[in-house]
């Protein structure tokens, strides 16, 4: 089951949204057991520009590579600079030390069509 604390979009990642600064941003438990063993992620620039929805860097794994989607239109404030070295946190703790990028949000409203953890373990049980 997936955290109830976050949200999340339907590209599989996770958004931690505390109070009014910036989100953080990750990939779901789903996401990275669907890649298998992550070996490099391109990471957004701090100070970018991003679109919600637009692909803002990828994760390669064992089996494919795959787009990283912000969730949010904003500007990125950090990335998790541990992920250059050890990509693998996003497998082993996609919640926690494997979050990947944080954005401050310019529309927070956007935060609202993203899924509750229900909706989210619905949307994947179903595929």
């Amino acid at each position: 089951m997936q955290p109830d604390d976050l949200q999340y979009s339907a590209e599989h990642e996770w958004v931690r949204a505390d109070g009014e600064g910036p989100v953080r941003i990750g990939i779901t438990d789903y996401a990275q057991d669907q890649l298998g063993d992550i070996v490099y992620i391109q990471l957004p620039e701090v100070g970018a520009t991003v679109q919600a929805g637009s692909a803002v860097g990828e994760l390669e794994s064992t089996k494919s590579v795959s787009d990283l989607f912000s969730p949010v239109t904003g500007t990125v404030t950090a990335v998790n600079e541990a992920l250059s070295s050890s990509p693998e946190l996003c497998n082993s703790d996609p919640y926690g030390e494997g979050w990947i990028f944080e954005v401050d949000a310019t529309d927070r409203d956007q935060l609202a069509g993203l899924m509750t953890a229900t909706d989210y373990q619905a949307t994947i049980t179903s595929q």
